[in-house]
Protein backbone atom coordinates (compact mmCIF):
# COMPACT_ATOMS: atom_id res chain seq x y z
CA UNK A 1 0.00 0.00 0.00
CA UNK A 2 1.45 3.75 -0.86
CA UNK A 3 2.75 5.74 1.71
CA UNK A 4 1.45 8.93 1.14
CA UNK A 5 3.40 10.12 4.48
CA UNK A 6 5.94 9.78 6.45
CA UNK A 7 7.19 11.38 9.91
CA UNK A 8 10.36 9.81 11.35
CA UNK A 9 11.48 10.93 14.80
CA UNK A 10 10.30 14.76 14.38
CA UNK A 11 10.96 17.46 17.34
CA UNK A 12 9.79 21.01 17.58
CA UNK A 13 10.82 23.16 20.72
CA UNK A 14 9.55 26.45 21.19
CA UNK A 15 12.41 27.63 23.63
CA UNK A 16 11.78 25.05 26.77
CA UNK A 17 8.28 23.69 24.93
CA UNK A 18 9.01 20.66 23.53
CA UNK A 19 5.50 20.71 21.05
CA UNK A 20 6.04 17.75 18.98
CA UNK A 21 8.27 15.20 20.51
CA UNK A 22 10.60 12.31 18.86
CA UNK A 23 7.17 11.68 16.70
CA UNK A 24 6.83 8.81 13.82
CA UNK A 25 4.00 7.48 12.53
CA UNK A 26 3.13 6.59 8.87
CA UNK A 27 -0.56 7.44 6.53
CA UNK A 28 -1.09 5.33 4.36
CA UNK A 29 -3.30 5.87 0.76
CA UNK A 30 -7.17 5.42 1.12
CA UNK A 31 -7.51 5.86 4.99
CA UNK A 32 -8.82 8.29 7.71
CA UNK A 33 -6.50 9.43 10.28
CA UNK A 34 -7.18 10.69 13.36
CA UNK A 35 -4.22 12.52 15.51
CA UNK A 36 -6.50 13.01 18.95
CA UNK A 37 -4.68 14.93 22.05
CA UNK A 38 -5.74 17.66 24.32
CA UNK A 39 -5.42 21.24 23.41
CA UNK A 40 -1.95 22.06 23.65
CA UNK A 41 -0.43 18.36 22.66
CA UNK A 42 1.15 19.45 19.84
CA UNK A 43 -1.23 18.17 17.07
CA UNK A 44 -1.30 21.46 15.23
CA UNK A 45 1.98 21.99 15.39
CA UNK A 46 2.90 18.34 13.79
CA UNK A 47 0.29 19.69 10.96
CA UNK A 48 2.04 23.32 10.62
CA UNK A 49 5.45 21.22 10.58
CA UNK A 50 4.20 18.72 7.56
CA UNK A 51 2.51 21.57 5.66
CA UNK A 52 5.97 23.56 5.52
CA UNK A 53 4.17 26.35 7.63
CA UNK A 54 6.33 25.72 10.94
CA UNK A 55 9.86 24.97 10.86
CA UNK A 56 11.21 21.65 12.40
CA UNK A 57 14.01 21.27 15.20
CA UNK A 58 14.87 17.68 13.82
CA UNK A 59 14.02 14.85 12.13
CA UNK A 60 12.13 13.96 9.28
CA UNK A 61 9.29 13.54 7.19
CA UNK A 62 8.38 12.54 3.36
CA UNK A 63 5.45 12.63 1.06
CA UNK A 64 4.61 9.76 -0.88
CA UNK A 65 6.76 7.05 -0.09
CA UNK A 66 9.55 10.08 -0.99
CA UNK A 67 9.25 10.48 -4.21
CA UNK A 68 8.38 13.82 -4.27
CA UNK A 69 9.51 17.10 -2.54
CA UNK A 70 7.71 18.75 -0.29
CA UNK A 71 7.12 21.18 -2.36
CA UNK A 72 5.84 19.25 -5.63
CA UNK A 73 3.52 17.16 -2.90
CA UNK A 74 1.81 20.14 -1.77
CA UNK A 75 0.03 20.34 -4.62
CA UNK A 76 -1.36 17.04 -4.16
CA UNK A 77 -2.62 18.24 -0.76
CA UNK A 78 -5.82 19.88 0.47
CA UNK A 79 -5.85 21.84 4.04
CA UNK A 80 -7.94 23.45 6.19
CA UNK A 81 -5.22 24.58 9.48
CA UNK A 82 -6.90 27.84 10.69
CA UNK A 83 -10.41 29.34 10.64
CA UNK A 84 -12.20 29.64 6.77
CA UNK A 85 -11.33 33.13 5.48
CA UNK A 86 -13.51 34.09 2.43
CA UNK A 87 -14.21 37.75 1.42
CA UNK A 88 -17.75 38.20 2.66
CA UNK A 89 -19.21 40.28 -0.19
CA UNK A 90 -18.49 38.15 -2.57
CA UNK A 91 -20.90 34.27 -3.24
CA UNK A 92 -19.69 30.83 -2.52
CA UNK A 93 -19.14 30.56 -6.62
CA UNK A 94 -17.24 34.03 -6.57
CA UNK A 95 -14.43 33.11 -3.66
CA UNK A 96 -14.08 29.54 -5.18
CA UNK A 97 -13.16 31.26 -8.73
CA UNK A 98 -10.54 33.10 -6.71
CA UNK A 99 -9.28 29.98 -4.79
CA UNK A 100 -8.85 28.39 -8.31
CA UNK A 101 -7.16 31.37 -9.75
CA UNK A 102 -4.58 31.34 -6.73
CA UNK A 103 -4.21 27.55 -6.96
CA UNK A 104 -3.80 28.01 -10.47
CA UNK A 105 -6.17 25.06 -11.48
CA UNK A 106 -9.81 25.57 -13.85
CA UNK A 107 -13.20 26.33 -12.64
CA UNK A 108 -14.59 23.67 -13.69
CA UNK A 109 -14.93 21.72 -10.54
CA UNK A 110 -16.56 24.06 -8.79
CA UNK A 111 -20.17 22.85 -9.18
CA UNK A 112 -18.56 19.28 -8.12
CA UNK A 113 -16.98 20.25 -5.25
CA UNK A 114 -20.64 22.36 -4.30
CA UNK A 115 -22.65 19.41 -4.31
CA UNK A 116 -20.38 17.48 -2.43
CA UNK A 117 -20.67 19.67 0.75
CA UNK A 118 -24.19 20.32 0.16
CA UNK A 119 -23.53 24.13 -0.81
CA UNK A 120 -24.84 24.07 -4.60
CA UNK A 121 -28.40 25.63 -3.44
CA UNK A 122 -26.71 28.76 -2.24
CA UNK A 123 -24.02 28.97 -4.58
CA UNK A 124 -24.94 32.62 -5.76
CA UNK A 125 -25.60 33.76 -1.47
CA UNK A 126 -22.75 35.70 -0.06
CA UNK A 127 -20.30 34.59 2.29
CA UNK A 128 -21.31 36.29 5.02
CA UNK A 129 -24.65 35.29 5.53
CA UNK A 130 -23.29 31.64 6.15
CA UNK A 131 -23.78 30.10 9.45
CA UNK A 132 -20.34 28.94 11.10
CA UNK A 133 -21.30 24.95 9.67
CA UNK A 134 -21.74 26.55 5.95
CA UNK A 135 -18.44 28.36 6.11
CA UNK A 136 -16.60 25.40 7.39
CA UNK A 137 -18.00 23.22 4.55
CA UNK A 138 -17.00 26.37 2.15
CA UNK A 139 -13.64 25.70 3.20
CA UNK A 140 -13.47 21.84 2.55
CA UNK A 141 -14.56 22.62 -0.89
CA UNK A 142 -12.18 25.11 -1.13
CA UNK A 143 -9.48 22.86 -0.68
CA UNK A 144 -10.79 20.06 -2.89
CA UNK A 145 -10.62 21.96 -5.95
CA UNK A 146 -7.66 20.32 -7.03
CA UNK A 147 -8.45 17.16 -6.31
CA UNK A 148 -6.20 16.42 -3.80
CA UNK A 149 -4.82 12.92 -3.02
CA UNK A 150 -4.59 13.81 0.81
CA UNK A 151 -7.25 16.39 2.67
CA UNK A 152 -5.15 17.82 6.11
CA UNK A 153 -8.16 19.06 8.84
CA UNK A 154 -7.39 20.77 11.89
CA UNK A 155 -10.73 20.20 14.37
CA UNK A 156 -12.96 20.46 11.73
CA UNK A 157 -15.73 20.38 13.63
CA UNK A 158 -14.55 23.31 16.85
CA UNK A 159 -17.20 26.02 17.38
CA UNK A 160 -19.94 24.19 15.70
CA UNK A 161 -23.60 23.27 16.86
CA UNK A 162 -24.44 19.88 17.08
CA UNK A 163 -26.33 19.85 13.50
CA UNK A 164 -22.93 21.43 11.95
CA UNK A 165 -21.01 18.64 13.72
CA UNK A 166 -22.97 15.96 11.86
CA UNK A 167 -22.94 17.84 8.66
CA UNK A 168 -19.34 17.75 8.73
CA UNK A 169 -18.57 14.44 9.92
CA UNK A 170 -21.04 13.12 7.32
CA UNK A 171 -19.12 14.77 4.61
CA UNK A 172 -15.79 13.46 5.89
CA UNK A 173 -17.11 9.99 5.29
CA UNK A 174 -18.19 10.71 2.14
CA UNK A 175 -15.04 12.09 0.71
CA UNK A 176 -13.41 9.09 2.15
CA UNK A 177 -15.36 6.63 0.67
CA UNK A 178 -14.53 8.55 -2.36
CA UNK A 179 -10.61 7.15 -2.42
CA UNK A 180 -9.41 10.71 -0.77
CA UNK A 181 -6.66 9.66 2.36
CA UNK A 182 -7.48 12.04 5.00
CA UNK A 183 -5.91 13.16 8.34
CA UNK A 184 -7.56 15.31 10.96
CA UNK A 185 -6.43 16.25 14.00
CA UNK A 186 -9.02 16.45 16.94
CA UNK A 187 -9.26 16.75 20.71
CA UNK A 188 -13.03 15.11 20.42
CA UNK A 189 -12.84 11.16 21.04
CA UNK A 190 -16.32 10.53 20.03
CA UNK A 191 -15.27 12.71 16.48
CA UNK A 192 -12.07 9.97 15.96
CA UNK A 193 -14.16 6.76 17.05
CA UNK A 194 -17.02 7.90 14.67
CA UNK A 195 -14.86 8.92 11.57
CA UNK A 196 -11.45 7.69 11.56
CA UNK A 197 -9.83 4.18 10.62
CA UNK A 198 -6.39 4.93 12.49
CA UNK A 199 -5.52 6.76 15.64
CA UNK A 200 -2.34 8.47 16.74
CA UNK A 201 -2.96 9.40 20.34
CA UNK A 202 -0.78 12.26 21.53
CA UNK A 203 -0.08 14.30 24.57
CA UNK A 204 2.70 16.53 25.54
CA UNK A 205 4.15 15.87 21.79
CA UNK A 206 4.86 12.78 22.46
CA UNK A 207 3.49 9.69 21.18
CA UNK A 208 0.88 6.70 23.39
CA UNK A 209 -0.36 5.01 20.55
CA UNK A 210 -0.81 4.30 16.93
CA UNK A 211 -3.02 1.74 14.81
CA UNK A 212 -6.31 0.84 14.09
CA UNK A 213 -9.26 2.48 15.39
CA UNK A 214 -11.33 -1.05 15.50
CA UNK A 215 -7.96 -2.25 17.40
CA UNK A 216 -7.64 0.19 20.10
CA UNK A 217 -11.53 -0.71 21.22
CA UNK A 218 -11.04 -4.32 20.75
CA UNK A 219 -9.90 -5.69 23.82
CA UNK A 220 -12.68 -8.45 25.21
CA UNK A 221 -15.24 -5.74 27.00
CA UNK A 222 -17.05 -6.01 30.09
CA UNK A 223 -20.69 -7.77 31.26
CA UNK A 224 -22.85 -5.90 33.26
CA UNK A 225 -24.98 -7.53 35.78
CA UNK A 226 -26.91 -7.50 38.83
CA UNK A 227 -29.27 -9.53 41.03
CA UNK A 228 -31.50 -8.17 44.09
CA UNK A 229 -29.43 -8.90 47.40
CA UNK A 230 -27.38 -11.24 46.03
CA UNK A 231 -24.26 -9.28 45.00
CA UNK A 232 -22.07 -10.98 47.53
CA UNK A 233 -23.26 -14.35 45.99
CA UNK A 234 -22.35 -13.44 42.81
CA UNK A 235 -18.88 -12.22 43.39
CA UNK A 236 -18.22 -15.19 45.48
CA UNK A 237 -19.41 -17.39 42.40
CA UNK A 238 -17.36 -15.75 39.88
CA UNK A 239 -14.58 -14.53 41.55
CA UNK A 240 -12.44 -17.71 40.34
CA UNK A 241 -14.27 -17.97 37.21
CA UNK A 242 -11.46 -18.10 33.74
CA UNK A 243 -11.45 -14.97 31.37
CA UNK A 244 -12.48 -12.82 34.87
CA UNK A 245 -10.12 -10.29 35.27
CA UNK A 246 -11.40 -8.30 37.37
CA UNK A 247 -14.66 -7.48 39.56
CA UNK A 248 -15.92 -4.53 40.57
CA UNK A 249 -19.67 -2.95 42.32
CA UNK A 250 -21.21 0.51 41.19
CA UNK A 251 -24.58 1.88 41.90
CA UNK A 252 -25.88 -1.82 42.83
CA UNK A 253 -24.52 -3.16 39.49
CA UNK A 254 -21.13 -5.61 39.13
CA UNK A 255 -19.04 -4.92 36.06
CA UNK A 256 -17.20 -7.89 35.09
CA UNK A 257 -13.53 -6.88 32.79
CA UNK A 258 -13.15 -10.01 30.89
CA UNK A 259 -9.85 -11.20 29.13
CA UNK A 260 -10.89 -13.70 26.96
CA UNK A 261 -14.22 -14.17 24.95
CA UNK A 262 -17.09 -14.98 27.46
CA UNK A 263 -20.77 -14.43 25.99
CA UNK A 264 -23.35 -13.21 28.22
CA UNK A 265 -25.46 -16.12 27.80
CA UNK A 266 -22.19 -18.44 29.31
CA UNK A 267 -22.31 -16.31 32.92
CA UNK A 268 -26.26 -16.49 32.73
CA UNK A 269 -26.27 -20.04 32.72
CA UNK A 270 -23.08 -20.32 34.72
CA UNK A 271 -25.39 -18.26 37.61
CA UNK A 272 -28.32 -20.11 36.96
CA UNK A 273 -26.62 -23.05 37.97
CA UNK A 274 -25.30 -21.79 41.19
CA UNK A 275 -29.18 -20.98 41.86
CA UNK A 276 -28.64 -17.42 41.21
CA UNK A 277 -31.33 -15.51 39.10
CA UNK A 278 -29.88 -12.23 37.02
CA UNK A 279 -32.31 -8.97 36.91
CA UNK A 280 -29.83 -7.37 34.57
CA UNK A 281 -27.35 -8.54 31.99
CA UNK A 282 -25.76 -6.71 29.23
CA UNK A 283 -22.45 -7.23 27.91
CA UNK A 284 -20.51 -4.36 26.61
CA UNK A 285 -17.70 -3.54 24.18
CA UNK A 286 -14.65 -0.64 25.60
CA UNK A 287 -15.32 2.54 23.98
CA UNK A 288 -12.49 4.95 22.49
CA UNK A 289 -12.77 7.03 25.59
CA UNK A 290 -12.28 4.03 28.32
CA UNK A 291 -9.04 2.84 25.96
CA UNK A 292 -8.06 6.65 25.60
CA UNK A 293 -8.53 6.91 29.32
CA UNK A 294 -6.51 3.57 29.96
CA UNK A 295 -3.03 4.93 27.67
CA UNK A 296 -2.91 8.18 28.79
CA UNK A 297 -3.21 7.04 32.49
CA UNK A 298 -0.58 4.41 32.18
CA UNK A 299 1.92 7.62 30.48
Amino acid sequence: METILSLNKLHKKFGRIHAVNDLSFDIQKGNVYGILGPNGSGKSTTLGIILNVVNKTSGSFSWFDGNMSTHDALKKVGAIIERPNFYPYMTATQNLQLVCKIKGVPFDKIDEKLKEVNLYERRNSKFKTFSLGMKQRLAIASALLNDPEILILDEPTNGLDPQGIHEIRSIIKTIAANGTTILLASHLLDEVEKVCTHVVVIRNGIKLYSGRVDEMTSSFGVIELGAYGSEKAIIQVLKDYEGIENISQEDGKIFLKLSKEISSGEINQYLMKNKIVLSHLIKRKPTLEQQFLTITNNH
